[in-house]
């Protein structure tokens, strides 16, 4: 069997010598995941081979970085990439699962699992339980909810979790509603927002998800900030946040003073409208931001000085209300697509 199905993007790769997160340009062949510093390079920096690897998703090697998976090549090297967002991941993970698979010679994969260690049924399915619990008018609804002087925006309770599995049918109980949902904590698809969560999230035996309406959570790639007494000017700031996360991902970026280009992970968020792009090998806070009410959009060919630093193809630009021009660059045509149409939706319809 050949798994002939090649798939490339912009992943963080975690460096074996001086320990420390880039951005690199993957592709995963039938037996090999490929990486490169640039797209346009055409000699990769590294090679992970498939076959007699293991795949461990979510990775929960990094306390503080979320979205991580693990290679383990049959000669027992760690290797360590993170995506952007939750679906990010799966798709990396779904697409190595089959290569490995295929190199085995058809042999199921089989790792050390949620799924396995809380004995979850063989039928349920994770990734389409979090889409369905997102889902905006169906779905866990987020809201801004106080706590010991601290505010927590766009989370719900655990008991409202619970409630919600039980209410749609997915589990008949609450033990049943609690298993279900310790799997999605354990997953990395919820996140501990209070206190009283993370201490359940990090106990040494075992993650534990709490059906109590005190433990609060989050969703893994959702507009989550927790504030607490602030000045009007942080207000002000906090403001840019308030939008639900309607697209993220990793783009290329040119900048403003270099003209150099670089990768950045962006978050599109509406109303308020707006674009914060952040250095994704740190977990800092945005670089900067872009308010997009009355911004225009479009896909262009050309920019100047971009061929010197070899970024070609996929380009568009973004110009605001105030006439600055901000030139990035997705990974494929049908990318710059999708992030030109959503930004669009965004100018005209948030404030």
């Amino acid at each position: 069997i050949r798994f002939k199905r090649v798939i490339t993007g912009i992943v963080l790769l975690l460096g074996t010598v001086l320990n420390s997160w880039s951005a690199v340009w993957a592709v995963l062949s039938d037996d090999g995941l490929e990486f490169y510093k640039k797209k346009t390079d055409r000699s990769p920096k590294g090679m992970i081979p498939l076959k007699g690897a293991a795949l461990v998703s979510p990775c929960q090697d990094f306390s503080k970085r979320m979205l991580v998976f693990k290679i383990t090549t049959e000669k027992k090297q760690d290797h360590f990439f993170q995506a952007s967002h939750v679906e990010e991941r799966e798709a990396w993970v779904k697409d190595i699962k089959r290569a490995i698979d295929c190199l085995r010679g058809g042999k199921k994969f089989a790792r050390r699992s949620t799924r396995r260690s809380i004995r979850l049924p063989e039928k349920v399915n994770l990734n389409e339980l979090y889409v369905l619990m997102k889902d905006q008018d169906d779905g866990v609804k987020e809201l801004k909810l106080e706590q010991e002087n601290r505010v927590f925006n766009h989370c719900f309770t655990g008991a409202t979790v619970v409630e919600w599995l039980i209410s749609k049918a997915k589990a008949r109980n609450r033990p049943e509603a609690l298993l279900l949902a310790t799997g999605l904590l354990n997953e990395g698809f919820l996140q501990p927002a209070g206190d009283m969560s993370k201490e359940g999230a990090e106990s040494p035996e075992q993650s534990v998800f709490l059906d109590d309406t005190k433990a609060l959570y989050y969703f893994a790639d959702s507009g989550f900030f927790c504030e607490g007494y602030s000045s009007d000017e942080d207000v002000l700031l906090k403001e840019e946040f308030r939008g639900n996360i309607v697209k993220q991902g990793y783009l290329v970026k040119q900048g403003h003073r270099r003209k150099n280009w670089k990768v950045r992970k962006f978050i599109l968020r509406d109303d308020p409208a707006y674009i914060h792009y952040y250095d994704p090998t740190k977990e800092d806070d945005p670089l900067g931001s872009v308010h997009l009410r009355g911004a225009v959009v479009t896909a262009v060919e050309f920019v100047p000085e971009a061929k010197k630093h070899d970024i070609d193809g996929n380009l568009f630009e973004i110009i605001t209300s105030d006439e600055t021009h901000y030139f990035l660059q997705a990974a494929t045509a049908e990318e710059r697509k999708e992030w030109i149409k959503a930004i669009q939706a965004v100018s005209k319809s948030g404030k």
